[in-house]
């Protein structure tokens, strides 16, 4: 088989990024809203640059790791339109459990949490990528190899899903037609999952497609102004900080808990703000406490 060589499309899209990101500004300056801070966005920004810069690195890594395990593939789907429809919905499906269990173990929040360290959400935010993620969260696409999709196809399709994630970080759309907002994942459902508000915590998980959340769960529409940021800021502009504030925080509480080896091993699979003696609030408390009063 074939395989077509195919550019990196989020290199491609780039310029696209700069000019939305400055129409953006001058909207929101239109219409006196404050939903643009230079500090912040500024930090996006280079948040963002630092992860196109280590992507240069890590897609030969995850590229040869991709290309190991295709050789154990159970099928061959070969490179024609019906297997872009396939991949569309498969890689999908990968990137919901992905993102959602972003959420819910620490291991993979620590460099999550980056993308959701800003208390603004504006295209800038969209940027504000992990530097640490590339190294190991590829896993998750894994079995779409073994499946027998090329290794080209989910990489050319996780490119294609962050691409249409970048336009869904914005509060000038309010929402779309209700037969796009019951399929797709749209900004408002978005500013769910990027809201501190209990009942939306660790909602609206979707890459392009709602459909998962709704399937499994974990859909909350968009109701009150939501809150952005952490339940615990991180409050640094810092890009080092961000990147890295987790992981610290995350290696001090396994070595420094004074509990056995398989409590210590929690910090890492447990959500982030879980402690081994009770005392931390996670994200999924804080929710079921208002599902308790409110529902």
């Amino acid at each position: 088989m074939q395989i077509p060589e195919i550019p990196n499309l989020i290199h491609f899209a780039i310029p696209f990024f700069i000019a939305t990101v400055i129409l953006e500004v001058i909207l929101t300056i239109s219409i006196k809203s404050k939903e643009y801070e230079l500090k912040d966005a500024s930090t996006s920004i280079l948040m963002g640059l630092g992860n196109v810069f280590i992507g240069l690195f890590t897609k030969t890594i995850i590229l040869g790791v991709f290309l190991f395990f295709y050789k154990f593939r159970f099928f061959t789907i070969p490179f024609v339109w019906w297997s872009w429809v396939l991949i569309l919905f498969a890689e999908d499906f990968t990137y919901y459990w992905f993102h959602r269990i972003s959420h819910e173990s620490r291991f993979f929040w620590a460099s999550h949490v980056v993308h959701h360290s800003s208390k603004k959400y504006n295209l800038s935010t969209a940027l504000r990528q992990t530097w640490s993620g590339s190294f190991y969260t590829f896993a998750f696409w894994i079995p779409l190899i073994l499946i027998g999709f090329h290794p080209v196809m989910v990489l050319v399709q996780i490119s294609i899903s962050l691409i249409y994630q970048y336009w869904i970080h914005t509060e000038l759309i309010d929402k779309m037609p209700k037969w796009f907002e019951a399929i797709f994942n749209t900004p408002s459902h978005h500013r769910v999952h990027h809201a501190t508000n209990p009942q939306y915590l660790d909602r609206n998980h979707a890459g392009i497609f709602i459909i998962w959340d709704k399937l499994f769960n974990t859909f909350e529409p968009e109701v009150e102004q939501p809150k952005y940021g952490l339940v615990k800021d991180i409050e640094s502009y810092n890009p080092i900080k961000i990147a890295f504030a987790e992981w610290y925080l995350m290696f001090t509480d396994f070595l420094t808990s004074k509990t056995g080896i398989i409590n210590k091993l929690k910090y890492f699979t447990k959500p982030p703000g879980w402690k081994h003696d009770g005392t931390g609030i996670s994200s999924v408390d804080l929710r079921k406490e208002w599902e308790k009063k409110n529902r």
